[in-house]
């Protein structure tokens, strides 16, 4: 890699949760992946080094809307860890996650080969976002999900599927994790507070912000992470306009077709919440209007949502 040396010393660094600068940091660096795994999985043994099986990054990745760009690699004994920074929530994003992470699991295996070549598939997601809002799930952001028995859960079925999730913002102000954890969320947090940085004794973490420091510096590394922030930064503009878009039309439509099959109760609570957005703050006759009217009702009031210029001619007797 061709590096040319910052200008001055406030240079900006790049942002280690940008997927490209993820995948740079650790694809490139298997001693520093080795470390962020085994800082994850604390309470498994230490693996040695493991190999990075995709380090590649195709110029198509960088634009391709929806694309997490991955690191996958494998330990000594075959075992496979998927790696992404996950910087937003999809809208199915359980089922995407256990549809990727079982494929990891497959794809060691061509046809007539036996299952018992199968080694597990450990998936480990780290999250820009809080994954799990509830208030019970406020003092938790290190997750571990495994196939276990509902009933008795210390009786696990496998070791061939694994998913760790850490909710990285969350993480960060309970100081979850162990010490080597909890130093690489730091850093993911932190990356560009000097001070901070500077408490950090952990030397994989030191390690990896000197490499951050030498991509940020390198003119075609900082091009093509801005690349790829613009079409993430695209992408959450087009599926913010969709969803403003589908609020106006999409779902008056949507209230339409569906109250045509009798969803009498959902739809009107769909109703209720695009006549707030027309018309702000509805009035306990509004709402119990809502609760009582019949779906052919409903459908009407639906298809007027869009034209009329007030809640009275929503309503309105011709």
């Amino acid at each position: 890699m061709k590096v040319k040396k910052p200008r001055d010393a406030a240079m900006t660094l790049l942002d280690p949760k940008n997927d490209f600068v993820f995948k740079k940091l650790f694809a490139e660096a298997p001693l520093l992946l080795t470390a962020l795994i085994n800082a994850v999985r604390s309470r498994e043994p230490p693996l040695a080094v493991v190999e990075v099986l995709n380090p590649r990054i195709d110029p198509e990745e960088l634009t391709g809307k929806f694309i997490v760009l991955d690191v996958l690699a494998q330990d000594a004994r075959g075992r496979r860890y998927n790696l992404e920074m996950q910087v937003r929530q999809f809208r199915a994003w359980s089922a995407r996650s256990a549809y990727y992470l079982a494929r990891t699991l497959t794809q060691q295996l061509a046809s007539g080969d036996d299952y018992r070549q199968l080694q597990p598939a450990i998936g480990i997601h780290l999250l820009d976002f809080d994954l799990f809002n509830a208030p019970e799930y406020q003092r938790q952001a290190v997750w571990c999900f495994e196939l276990r028995d509902r009933w008795q859960p210390a009786l696990k079925l496998g070791e061939e599927l694994q998913l760790n999730l850490i909710e990285l913002a969350k993480a960060d102000r309970l100081g979850a994790g162990e010490p080597a954890l909890a130093a690489w969320v730091a850093f993911l947090e932190h990356w560009q507070e000097e001070s901070k940085m500077q408490q950090i004794d952990y030397p994989p973490v030191q390690q990896a912000l000197e490499r951050i420091r030498g991509l940020s510096a390198d003119e075609e590394t900082r091009r093509l992470a801005f690349v790829r922030e613009r079409a993430l930064r695209d992408e959450r503009s087009e599926l913010g306009a969709a969803r403003d878009e589908g609020l106006e039309e999409g779902l008056a439509k949507g209230l339409a077709k569906g109250l045509a099959k009798g969803i009498a109760q959902g739809e009107a609570t769909l109703l209720e919440r695009l006549l707030r957005r027309r018309f702000g703050p509805l009035g306990d006759d509004t709402l119990a209007r809502l609760d009582s009217a019949a779906p052919e009702q409903l459908e009407l009031w639906a298809e007027r949502v869009l034209d009329a210029p007030d809640l009275a001619a929503v309503f309105q007797v011709q």
